[in-house]
């Protein structure tokens, strides 16, 4: 559906407005709106003298440029007025794209300036964009670090708990008694996510399940636990298997043995008849690689994928458990918000908020023969 003139132009200022001063071309490509068409929107507004046009940018009326960099207390006491959010995510996470899109639209919508930094793909390196955001002046933190192992993690609570600003942790979930316990955080309730995976495979009749997950990420552990808890306690599964999904998808723990079997011959061996996935494109080349075995999703072996980024484009469109990433971003950001509209004190217990994963039902599962849902299971083959 075509978007609406006046909507994307609501767009067009909110970002000048949360800006400054924007490049065309720039503003373009982030708003996924044609050249031509941009400056068809930036003329007309203009005309209606609700923004300024220069060469080759666009502004607020009133020339409204950013503000010089003002000092942020480094802990307690109140955040400074009139600097940037800082959005801190890591380098090449197609999965938490939705989750900084969700929470740059609720910033930009709120009128507020935006600093994005990118970590790269290295032990800490959310450290050094946090301490050059704070260097700028920025008066509230979002933030989603990489995390690629537990000893990671812990090594960052203690200079995170204390930046001086508010924060929200994105997608990010502290070891309950560290010293991020008492920060804000939104995430995805993972346990819900593979209790839906679960529910609907042993629905379907399937009783010997593996999961086959990465081990890299707060999110990938967290399916991992989940897994084992709901699987060992539900009396209907009578086998069930934690492995690493792909020779890619460490190295997680320091000092981590584990290695990537041959899954199709894994299920082979185990008789098992459903398989959940973390991530999607993992999942989509196991479908691959079984199909290269003489192994039919879903007729001889049920794929469940986590993440539902990609899973719906395979040649046999995944099931997928679906984390709502763009809430996560936008509850994320209005929740910052809420703590830098109130003096300190006054904004109330800090949060740790969960919100519900859903499922997409798609071609990649189907009943076992002999189920009861068997004969109203459509045919994907």
């Amino acid at each position: 559906m075509r978007e609406p003139v006046e909507q994307r132009r609501k767009r067009i200022l909110s970002v000048v407005h949360a800006r400054g001063a924007v490049k065309v071309s720039s503003l373009a490509d982030e708003l996924d709106v044609s050249p031509v068409t941009l400056r068809r929107d930036v003329e007309e507004l203009a005309r209606a003298g609700m923004l300024r046009r220069g060469h080759g940018t666009v502004r607020p009326m009133g020339g409204i440029e950013r503000p010089a960099a003002v000092p942020v207390p480094r802990s307690g006491g109140p955040a400074p007025e009139g600097g940037a959010i800082a959005l801190v995510v890591p380098e090449r996470h197609s999965y938490l794209y939705e989750t900084l899109h969700g929470a740059r639209t609720a910033l930009e919508e709120a009128g507020e300036r935006i600093t994005l930094r990118i970590a790269p793909q290295m032990a800490s390196a959310e450290r050094p964009q946090v301490e050059r955001a704070l260097a700028d002046g920025v008066r509230g933190l979002l933030i989603a670090p990489r995390w690629r192992s537990a000893a990671g993690e812990e090594a960052d609570y203690g200079w995170l708990s204390e930046v001086g600003v508010p924060t929200v942790l994105m997608e990010r979930r502290a070891r309950r008694g560290s010293a991020l316990h008492a920060v804000d955080s939104v995430c995805s309730d993972h346990w819900y996510g593979i209790h839906l995976a679960v529910d609907h495979l042993v629905s379907l009749g399937h009783r010997r399940i593996v999961l086959a997950a990465r081990n890299d990420s707060p999110t990938a552990r967290a399916i991992r636990a989940a897994f084992a808890d709901i699987a060992a306690a539900r009396p209907e599964v009578e086998d069930w298997a934690v492995v690493l999904s792909s020779p890619t998808a460490g190295p997680g723990e320091p000092g981590s043995r584990e290695e990537a079997p041959d899954l199709a011959a894994l299920l082979r061996e185990r008789g098992s008849t459903g398989a959940v996935l973390h991530g999607d494109e993992d999942a989509l080349m196991l479908v691959q690689k079984l199909a290269e075995n003489g192994l039919r999703v879903p007729r001889d072996c049920s794929v469940v994928a986590y993440d539902d980024v990609v899973a719906a484009l395979g040649s046999t469109s995944l099931t997928a458990v679906a984390p709502p990433r763009g809430e996560i971003g936008r509850a994320a950001a209005e929740l910052l918000l809420h703590r830098l509209a109130h003096p300190a004190g006054a904004t109330g217990p800090v949060r740790r908020m969960e919100l519900l994963p859903g499922l997409e039902v798609r071609g990649s599962t189907r009943a076992l023969p002999g189920t009861a849902d068997a004969a109203d299971a459509p045919s994907t083959i």
